[in-house]
């Protein structure tokens, strides 16, 4: 039985590539219990992250990806809590972009797994929204962290650099979708969804998209 829970905070600010900036909304998730927890997603804003742990102790702030308004706040998050920072390599050049001082601290590996709070998190390597993109399964909290890979209503936006389109919907077809489907999808923005709502209309457009 896993102790672990899932907490969510939304922070604001603004997500800048190719000479564009956007101002966004970043959904923050924090998994574990009343002692540890990691953070998915340390976005925008350190001070209210660090609130919502309350105390407790960070074990790790994980990136689904380097998109600038998914890590703008994990360096100043990593030296108030201590917290060692992961990317998948393959998003290294993005996080240079953002942050050309001050590397991650350690990778994540496709099936690799977390353990916080009791609560197994297994990496799955999903390119497509970038290169690096990762998706993080929780099936003891019937859940997957899937960052901005998979929303409700369908795949990650890949019309910028670093993204491409035929690669997402391989990822989504080939590591999400094989999931159960009353597997809850926590996103990056926005709403929550299920494997399930989303699988029908996802294979039509799967088949569009090829």
């Amino acid at each position: 039985m896993t102790s672990a829970r899932i907490d969510h905070l939304v922070t604001s600010g603004t997500f800048a590539l190719d000479g564009g900036t956007w101002d966004v909304d970043n959904n923050v998730w924090i998994v574990g219990d009343d002692t540890e927890a990691i953070v998915i997603d340390a976005a925008h804003d350190a001070g209210a992250i660090a609130a919502a742990l309350g105390g407790r102790t960070l074990r790790a702030i994980v990136c689904t990806h380097a998109h600038n308004d998914h890590i703008d706040a994990a360096p100043a998050l990593a030296e108030a809590t201590g917290a060692p920072i992961l990317l998948h390599p393959d998003d290294l050049p993005l996080w240079k972009q953002t942050h050309p001082d001050r590397a991650p601290d350690g990778e994540l590996v496709d099936g690799a797994t977390l353990t916080v709070a009791g609560t197994d998190l297994t990496v799955l390597h999903t390119p497509g929204h970038a290169p690096g993109a990762v998706c993080l399964y929780a099936p003891g909290l019937g859940t997957v962290f899937t960052g901005d890979t998979l929303f409700q209503g369908g795949p990650g936006a890949t019309g910028r650099s670093f993204s491409h389109f035929p690669t997402i919907v391989d990822s989504i077809r080939d590591r999400l979708l094989t999931l159960p489907p009353d597997t809850e999808v926590r996103t990056g923005h926005g709403a929550s969804t299920t494997i399930g709502a989303e699988a029908p209309h996802l294979e039509e457009w799967i088949n569009r998209g090829h």
